[in-house]
């Protein structure tokens, strides 16, 4: 099966707040795509031609606005995608909401992203427990996809991650964000910065909070990433 599934953060749905709901529209215009499926406006920033914002983002819209807390895996033997979701519920019923704190703007090697202005160690905790708890329904890395993380350019803790979770940067080398660029050129990172600045200008130094855990699915290589389903996050832990 070529079926790919992944736990995201996807602010603005579920148990949102106005923040998260200005969010998620002003990304859904920049990259041009809502996960839903349902029709987006294409924003255009002043001095962009869609043509330009498209160039860049082409890989972020496959994945769609999100926040990786699991990352995309196979199913292994003997699951099925409505035993994913019924433990994603499980779990989400039992975690409390977060806090995505004082979103900024960073570069992230050489893509740019939302990510927490200040330490947000219940969201970390958060996706410790999607990572850990739900691991069971992933099918080993096989070698072909171990390979393709270039695991000689690792540290030998992030090496460890990647053979014992399938992903290397998880746990504590893990990083939130919400990712709205592909690679940049090094020529025309101040423009992109200066770009998403301004077009995130009411969203920055906010807070959002997260209400639910999204479960996404890739139905073949290359398609673009959608909400399976949609799981609040109800609990006090």
């Amino acid at each position: 099966m070529s079926h790919r599934y992944a736990i995201y953060a996807a602010p603005g749905m579920g148990n949102t707040d106005a923040a998260g709901t200005l969010l998620r529209e002003r990304a859904e215009s920049w990259l041009g795509r809502s996960v839903t499926g349902r029709a987006t406006p294409r924003g255009v920033p002043d001095g962009w031609t869609r043509t330009a914002v498209d160039r860049i983002t082409h890989d972020a819209r496959r994945y769609g606005f999100h926040g990786t807390l699991k990352p995309p895996f196979r199913l292994a033997p003997g699951h099925t995608i409505a035993d994913v979701a019924t433990a994603t519920a499980r779990l989400a019923a039992s975690s409390a909401r977060v806090t995505i704190p004082r979103l900024t703007i960073s570069r992230i090697n050489r893509f740019y992203a939302l990510t927490p202005g200040e330490d947000a160690p219940a969201l970390n905790a958060l996706a410790a427990s999607v990572v850990t708890e739900l691991d069971h329904f992933r099918a080993p890395a096989t070698p072909e996809e171990l390979a393709r993380r270039k695991p000689h350019t690792l540290t030998e803790r992030q090496r460890t991650l990647l053979t014992e979770l399938g992903y290397p940067y998880v746990l504590d080398e893990f990083r939130f964000h919400l990712t709205l660029t592909d690679r940049v050129s090094d020529d025309r990172q101040d423009q992109v910065e200066q770009t998403l600045r301004h077009w995130f200008r009411d969203c920055l130094d906010r807070n959002v909070t997260l209400g639910a855990l999204a479960l996404f699915v890739e139905t073949e290589p290359g398609a673009p990433f959608r909400i399976h389903s949609l799981h609040p996050l109800e609990g006090s832990r």
